[in-house]
């Protein structure tokens, strides 16, 4: 019985996925759907399928019966069902069937193939707030026309102006260069310096992306300066990110110097560093994670991923996140994989007595609801 009421509980749980992007805004045919269920960029060679990969094998066991179709349905039966409903109707279907309260969408990345915050939040039916990319505020004012000089004045009032009714912040710092970066405040002339070659770099190539770790200091810095927290994409992503560089352990010495500051520090994903981001949550005091992008990429596996995200850090510091990007699968299985996993996890510590239920169910709303509302300062909820 206390299984049973366990799992009711989860189910029942309003989700806030604090890291989260837009679902698609246009049907998608199977190639770009297949490159949508993994992290790599290149095309899916022709002899082998994403279906045939524990993210591909959970979307036809959990998402074709939200599509009204049976469990374990053929890719081309699932992908005829997807084309026959529409994009608009499966977002509907597979937002609502998440059961997401509350999203966080990362508005950086995606543009116009992705739904926007308004648009998120019709399609869903939930409330979405804003977190900021601050990469992305640097790239618009770089496009704006700027001056060396002026860049840094520049960015910090387009970052208090981009940022006016967000809840957060988040760095890329990891894709850009890595965590092994020197991790104090640089000055306003280092800015410039590093500007100027940046700016120069820009203009020859036509290419506004920035890179240079003084920069992306820079940006850190200035986030902290904000006030807001901050997320900081950790551990697993697409071929853009050195992934031995990308462990946030590498952080350390960051997170030190910004402890000082009272601004809390979110590690996002994390796999396969996430026992790492445990400790650094477990001994700082700003500092938090979850492992989100990784559950669903590791499909029936990721019951372990999400139990060993409850080895170490204290249960306040551990959150809930889909990560998801594009097709509203992602949605739903980051939060179905997440409530089966905290299940798998805890039933067994409950039935031998380890745990007691309620005591449990507690544990599961923190980590899916309430550390979220409270980090971000999130009015109202379930």
């Amino acid at each position: 019985m206390s299984t049973d009421a366990l799992a009711a509980a989860l189910a029942e749980l309003p989700l806030v996925d604090h890291h989260v992007h837009g679902a698609l805004r246009d049907d998608v045919d199977r190639a770009g759907l297949e490159l949508m269920l993994t992290e790599a960029d290149r095309p899916v060679p022709p002899w082998m399928t994403q279906f045939d990969s524990q993210l591909g094998f959970a979307v036809r066991r959990w998402c074709a019966p939200v599509l009204g179709l049976p469990a374990h349905s053929a890719p081309e039966v699932y992908l005829s069902r997807r084309r026959e409903l529409g994009a608009a109707e499966v977002n509907r279907r597979l937002l609502a069937a998440s059961g997401i309260d509350h999203y966080l969408l990362e508005t950086g990345y995606g543009g116009a193939e992705i739904l926007g915050t308004d648009e998120m939040a019709r399609a869903s039916g939930r409330p979405v707030d804003e977190i900021v990319r601050l990469e992305s505020v640097l790239e618009d004012v770089a496009r704006s026309g700027v001056a060396a000089a002026g860049l840094p004045e520049r960015f910090r009032e387009s970052l208090a102006a981009r940022t006016v009714d967000a809840v957060g912040l988040k760095s890329i710092v990891a894709y850009r260069f890595g965590f092994d970066f020197d991790p104090a405040r640089p000055s306003d002339d280092e800015v410039t310096a590093a500007a100027g070659a940046w700016l120069a770099e820009c203009a020859c190539t036509g290419t506004v992306r920035v890179s240079d770790p003084v920069l992306l200091r820079f940006l850190l810095w200035s986030g902290v300066d904000r006030g807001l927290p901050i997320q900081l994409h950790a551990g697993y992503g697409d071929p853009d990110v050195e992934l031995h560089r990308c462990d946030p352990l590498l952080l350390t010495r960051f997170i030190r110097n910004v402890q000082p500051h009272g601004i809390d520090l979110l590690l996002l994903h994390c796999y396969p560093f996430h026992r790492n981001a445990g400790y650094l949550a477990q001994v700082f005091p700003h500092v938090f994670f979850d492992v989100g992008l990784g559950v669903n990429y590791t499909g029936v596996r990721s019951d372990a991923v999400v139990a060993e995200s409850l080895e170490l850090a204290p249960f306040a510091k551990i959150l809930f996140s889909s990560d998801a990007w594009g097709p509203p699968e992602l949605h739903h299985l980051g939060a179905l994989l997440w409530r089966r996993g905290m299940l798998r996890a805890m039933a067994p510590w409950v039935g031998s007595g380890e745990w007691d239920l309620d005591e449990a169910i507690r544990v599961a709303r923190m980590i899916g609801h309430d550390n979220a509302r409270r980090i971000y300062g999130l009015e109202g909820g379930a």
